[in-house]
C-alpha cells in the first residue's frame, strides 16, 4: 500500500488458517486527495480499520462453523473483513461493506493472499440509504457499536437491507450500545439472545463482551 507501512499476520480461525496484510500500527494518516474528509474520517480513527480486533476474531470463529446454506450474507464495517474470508472460504454467498476508503483494497489484497475469489464489496456508510445493495438473509458485524448514535443507524439500516426472516449476529467488546440496539431491534419483530464471551486472556468473569443473536420469525413479518 503506497505511503503505508503493513505487517502480514497468521490467524487459525475454525482449524483454518488465514494471512492477513494489515497496517503495522494505529498512528498511519495519510490523505493527500482529501479521502478523510469526504469521509468523515478523523486522523485518531483512520488506521483503525486496518487492525485485527478481537472482537473480529470472535465473529470469524462463529462463521466458521455457522449455518449459511442458502443465504445471502452481508457483513458491515468489515474492516480487514476477516469474517468475509471465512466466509468465502466455505462458498458463502458474501458481501463486505465499509466505507473506509482503503477497505476494499485490503479486502482484495487479502482474498488473494489467501487463494480466495474476489469478494463482492460495497462502499456503505450506514445513515445514507442505498437502493442498489438489496436483501439480505444474515447480517453480521463486529465492534460497530461503538458510539451512541450507532444503534439507531444499524437498526434503521436493518430495516432497510434485511429479509423479513432475517437472522443478525452482532459481536460487541461491551462498549455499553448494545442494549440500545436490542430494544430497537426487538421493535421491528425480532428475537434476540446473547453469549457472554471472553475477548482476552486477562478477563474474568462476567466478560463484558458479547454474541448477539437475533432472528426475525417469518411468523411475525407475516401477520
Amino acid at each position: 500500500m503506497p505511503g503505508y507501512t503493513t505487517r502480514n499476520l497468521t490467524l487459525h480461525i475454525g482449524g483454518e488458517e488465514y494471512r492477513l496484510r494489515a497496517l503495522s500500527d494505529r498512528q498511519q494518516f495519510i490523505d493527500r486527495e482529501g479521502a478523510a474528509d469526504r469521509a468523515g474520517i478523523s486522523s485518531a480513527q483512520w488506521s483503525l480499520f486496518g487492525q485485527p480486533w478481537p472482537a473480529g476474531c470472535v465473529l470469524a470463529e462463529a462463521m466458521s462453523s455457522f449455518d449459511i446454506a442458502g443465504k445471502r450474507i452481508l457483513e458491515l464495517g468489515c474492516g480487514l473483513a476477516l469474517s468475509s474470508l471465512v466466509l468465502q472460504r466455505r462458498g458463502a454467498d458474501i458481501t463486505a461493506s465499509d466505507y473506509h476508503p482503503l477497505a476494499s483494497s485490503f479486502l482484495e489484497y487479502n482474498a488473494a493472499l489467501n487463494g480466495l475469489p474476489a469478494i463482492a464489496f460495497h462502499d456503505l456508510p450506514w445513515a445514507t440509504p442505498d437502493a442498489t445493495l438489496g436483501h439480505f438473509d444474515l447480517i453480521i458485524g463486529s465492534d460497530i457499536l461503538y458510539e451512541r448514535g450507532h444503534a439507531a443507524l444499524l437498526s434503521a439500516l436493518m430495516l432497510r437491507h434485511a429479509h423479513p426472516a432475517a437472522e443478525l449476529v452482532i459481536v460487541d467488546p461491551g462498549r455499553g450500545q448494545s442494549s440500545r440496539f436490542v430494544r430497537a431491534i426487538r421493535a421491528q419483530g425480532y428475537e434476540c439472545s446473547e453469549e457472554r464471551m471472553r475477548f482476552d486472556e486477562a478477563e474474568t468473569k462476567p466478560f463484558p463482551g458479547r454474541l448477539l443473536y437475533c432472528r426475525r420469525p417469518a411468523a411475525v413479518t407475516a401477520s
